[in-house]
């Protein structure tokens, strides 16, 4: 087994306790929910409108679409399973990527999550929030802001609580929108006016052109399925983690495929597929075939607990990585530090909050989002591939859980990234540019931090030198 790095966390619950560390409190059903309710926000509720006109209104490369895409993010998360079982620190993905690919591909991850893509995302459920409600509420433009704004504010505060408090907020509302999402799935398949069998009829638009349209398809859906991988940032809180998040981030995935499933051919089978593939609020569209004109309410009132959910499982995960990227003395030093009497890296929570709430109120993460996002998707495919890279670097490492299908599954998880990083690229190659850029300029910051980091620990080390310490004072 190989010794674990300087600085990270231990794997054994007592021991980070005893150092002050995050405490391991999350279960099973914990990561499961987390994973499932960060990945579920807005999208299931639209998107499948967009697919399915991509797809030629054809409902069975639609599905195939769902299905393909949700495979290969569970290769994803059987990569990252033994990752996660093999390296149970707080960090998560940028810890892989760290003992991988070094301290500065990881940090260049982590600096374009905070100042971008999870801060990014957050404003962007908050502003998706008060923008809902304003269907069911009239607020106005004002109150849309403070309503953003609070959203960020109480998932915040909920989490700087307690990593215990955030997660049963996380438990309550991911299994709330779950058992209402998958109900009225359950509901239009039931009492739909098209039968199951209009699904499998021959595509109503397809041809030649359908090769180009799955592809844009499946882009969208790799898209929708994207959100998975922060469940890696808590495995440093996680009970047996060597164990238990192999098991929570495979089962979420299956469950997400399975939830995506069954809402589209719900949306499909109480409209019918033209007439799904024509809506622009598709959910609504079919909720309103079965109740009539409550659905607005009933949906609204599901996409919000949604998208609370979503926002409050990036609130409870990102703050980690920034958290390890602090410990190894390469991001501002006050997030490494964890609240005594919450044992929940406040100032972590803090910070990513006020950033959230500054794009948000501004409107400035649009712009960000449109040029940065897409390059996650870049660390996503080294985390992939650091499962390869760890195998040869540290060969007799203790792995509890390994990857099934080595190495085709992870060389297929890297693949299916790497062609949405391309396609940006090729389709898209001024925003791809300017993107990629934005991640580069970490470079200089990355060595500037560490660059105080080691004057810091020059200027210690003499006074906690033992000789030092205890020599005679100079007469």
């Amino acid at each position: 087994m190989t010794q674990p790095r300087a600085g990270s966390q231990s794997a054994t619950p007592n021991a980070a306790a005893a150092g002050g560390g995050l405490r391991r409190s999350l279960g099973f059903t914990d990561l499961v929910l987390i994973a499932v309710g960060t990945v579920i926000g807005s999208g299931i509720f639209l998107v499948p409108s967009v697919v399915l006109r991509q797809t030629g209104l054809d409902p069975r490369l639609a599905l195939l679409v769902w299905t393909a895409a949700g495979i290969l993010s569970l290769l994803g998360a059987l990569t990252y399973a033994e990752l996660g079982a093999m390296r149970p620190d707080a960090g998560g993905l940028y810890v892989y990527i760290r003992d991988a690919f070094g301290s500065l591909t990881a940090f260049l991850y982590g600096w374009t999550s905070f100042f971008v893509i999870a801060s990014g995302s957050i404003a962007t459920l908050a502003v998706a929030f008060s923008g809902y409600l304003s269907q069911l509420v009239p607020i106005g433009p004002v109150g849309a802001k403070l309503v953003s704004v609070g959203v960020i504010a109480v998932t915040a505060a909920v989490n700087i609580a307690g990593t215990r408090k955030g997660a049963t907020v996380q438990n309550w509302t991911t299994a709330a929108k779950v058992l209402t999402l998958v109900s009225l799935s359950g509901a239009l398949i039931a009492l739909g006016h098209h039968s199951g069998a209009s699904l499998f009829a021959p595509a109503i638009d397809g041809g030649n052109g359908a090769a180009p349209r799955i592809g844009a398809a499946m882009i969208g859906v790799l898209w929708a399925y994207e959100g998975w991988q922060y469940v890696t940032f808590c495995a440093g809180e996680t009970r047996d983690p060597q164990r238990v998040f192999p098991r929570a981030i495979t089962v979420a995935t299956v469950g997400l495929i399975v939830i995506y499933l069954l809402a589209n051919i719900g949306y499909m089978t109480a409209l019918g597929v033209p007439a799904a593939a024509a809506s622009e609020h598709v959910a609504v569209d079919a909720v309103r075939e079965l109740v009539g004109p409550a659905a607005g309410s009933i949906v609204g009132t599901l996409i919000l607990v949604s998208i609370f959910s979503a926002t409050n499982g990036l609130m409870l995960t990102a703050p980690r990585m920034y958290y390890a990227m602090a410990r190894d003395g390469v991001f501002f030093e006050r997030l490494a530090v964890i609240s005594p009497r919450t044992g929940t890296p406040a100032f972590a929570i803090i910070a990513i909050a006020v950033w959230s709430a500054l794009l948000a109120v501004s409107g400035t993460f649009e712009q960000l989002l449109t040029y940065v996002v897409f390059t996650g998707w870049v660390f996503y495919a080294l985390g992939g591939a650091s499962v390869i890279v760890l195998r040869r670097k540290s060969p007799h490492a203790l792995r509890p859980f390994r990857v099934p299908g080595y190495p085709v599954t992870p060389i297929l998880f890297v693949a299916s990234a790497g062609w949405l990083v391309v396609d940006t690229m090729l389709t898209q190659p001024a925003r791809a540019a300017l993107g990629l850029g934005a991640v580069l300029v970490g470079t200089p910051a990355f060595y500037l931090w560490r660059a105080r980091s080691r004057r810091g620990a020059a200027v210690l080390a003499p006074a906690t030198t033992p000789e030092k310490r205890d020599a005679p004072a100079a007469s």
